[in-house]
């Protein structure tokens, strides 16, 4: 399972962004694209959790893990 193919796609489905939107592990996500709000990162949580069949706690989710799509990334690769 390619983690990140399918984090860019649940990015771009859930942001409503370009299909060509282009991501590598420095893109920055949170404060660097205007329509990842708080809403957003809500949406992007619920839709990770239902693609690869994960549970995140609240506990779990701070600013770093959407700092950047790599730690984001990272982040949803350890849970799987």
């Amino acid at each position: 399972m390619n983690v990140a193919a399918h984090v860019k796609d649940i990015l771009i489905n859930v942001l409503q962004i370009s299909d060509d939107t282009q991501f590598d592990d420095d893109t920055l996500l949170l404060g660097a694209i205007p329509e990842f709000d708080s809403m957003a990162i809500v949406a992007v949580i619920t839709t990770i959790e239902e693609t690869f069949g994960i549970e995140i706690d609240d506990d779990e989710i701070s600013a770093d893990v959407f700092e950047d799509f790599g730690t984001l990334t990272s982040f949803v690769a350890e849970k799987v």
